[in-house]
């Protein structure tokens, strides 16, 4: 394996173990900014030794060791006078390479739900609960971070460095909350879990399409979540909306790895086993809730899709009402897209096309892919392929995936032809 190779590895590594990481870290120091610095501290001693000795069996195990040796380390050096610290890096136990049967299971889970409490607290503004969850738990860069915001990348490292220090100088604590402290926060919560989930769906950038590591551990989290939270009809509402969306995860991509897009994929080999669950939450969001949520509209959004046996059969109608309601629950620019790619489905491409256009002086908007991709997909509808090339083009300049560029190029390049 060449030196570039082991370096792509390693990062695909990180990107699978650094929210475990930093929440165990969290949970051992009671501070999220500097349980990230000793999970970064661990990946750049990887990026020095695994190039030489290989990577080892269970790259996660060997992360989470070294990292929690340096955690005991810092511990020591600063001579801590809080006993409850001492107590916990005098009895904690490393994780080595034998344990393979045991690593990252069942406390990390909690883990991980409590570091998402964490920085969900109302201290926190909602771009900054944002920002820090896509850094933190969806592995993203600044950079990334502040392509998805639409703002300066120095303003996203500002946020997010500020955010960091509010939980530790206001001393949040690693925990489930109760009562109706759970419920101040469980809105945040969600929408924490729903971009984890999104991330992993349609990764940012990168070499993949999809990263379904990250959809799974979505997915289990709003499991866990709907335990804990059993009466709340939006966390049912959610843990439907992935449950059906995962089960389209296969057929998201070809065996050699490019895109396929909803209209093209083989509806047969949708997880079926999924597709139920997905449903039986639905079934039980709506018998909790006398109206939908945001989550439960997207997810009977997505149930239309999974009962229709073919794009044909699909109920556009009703998918666009379900927009329709949707865009007034929670207003939005991109809900708006959505709902003008129903619309061009049930009444035609020139009335969503319509939409389209109208949104185009949105300002949110402004660097967003999708808005041009979907207003070329119209314009190849129309027969305007001159200008549903240079659509997708621009689309393709915008996008930061490989897979997605290379996906938009070729339909550019079908529309010459």
């Amino acid at each position: 394996m060449t030196l570039s190779q082991t370096h792509r590895t390693i990062d695909a590594i990180w990107r699978m173990e650094s929210a475990k990481l930093i929440a165990s870290l969290t949970r051992i120091l009671r501070d999220v900014g500097l349980a990230e610095d000793l999970a970064q501290d661990a990946l750049v001693i990887a990026l020095e030794r695994w190039p030489q000795t290989g990577i080892p069996d269970n790259p996660g195990a060997w992360l989470m060791t070294t990292a929690k040796r340096r955690a005991i380390d810092l511990i020591r050096r600063m001579k801590l006078r809080d006993q409850k610290y001492v107590e916990i890096a005098r009895s904690m136990d490393l994780y080595t390479e034998e344990d393979i049967d045991n690593i990252l299971d069942g406390e990390i889970g909690d883990d991980l739900l409590r570091l998402i409490f964490m920085t969900s607290h109302p201290v926190l503004s909602q771009d900054a609960r944002v920002a820090l969850t896509l850094r933190l738990l969806c592995g993203l860069t600044t950079d990334e971070i502040a392509r998805s915001f639409l703002v300066a990348e120095s303003t996203i490292s500002q946020r997010i460095v500020r955010a960091k220090r509010t939980l530790r100088d206001e001393k949040i604590p690693f925990e489930l909350p109760t009562g109706e402290e759970r419920k101040e926060r469980l809105s945040a919560v969600l929408e924490v879990i729903y971009l984890m989930f999104n991330e992993g769906y349609s990764a940012t950038s990168g070499d993949h399409w999809i990263r379904p590591l990250l959809c799974q551990e979505a997915l289990r989290l709003g499991r866990v979540l709907a335990e804990v939270v059993p009466h709340d009809p939006e966390v049912h509402g959610l843990v439907a909306l992935m449950e059906i969306q995962s089960s389209r995860l296969k057929t998201r991509v070809s065996p050699t790895g490019e895109p396929v897009l909803l209209m093209e994929q083989n509806r047969a080999q949708w997880d079926r086993l999924l597709i139920g669950r997905g449903f039986a939450a639905l079934e039980r969001s709506q018998k909790l809730g006398r109206r939908y949520g945001p989550y439960s509209l997207q997810a009977a959004i997505t149930a239309c899709h999974a009962q229709a046996p073919t794009v044909a059969e699909t109920d556009w109608i009703r998918i666009a009402a379900l927009y329709e309601a949707l865009s007034r629950v929670t207003p939005s620019p991109i809900v708006e897209l959505n709902r003008a790619v129903a619309i061009s489905m049930a009444f035609g491409p020139s009335l969503g096309l319509q939409i389209v256009d109208d949104l185009s002086t949105e300002t949110s908007l402004k660097g967003y892919h999708l808005l041009p991709s979907v207003r070329g997909d119209l314009l190849v509808k129309l027969g305007l392929f001159d200008d549903a090339r240079r659509e997708f083009e621009r689309a393709a300049s915008m996008t930061r995936n490989d897979h997605e560029k290379e996906l938009l190029l070729n339909r550019a390049a079908e529309c010459v032809q």
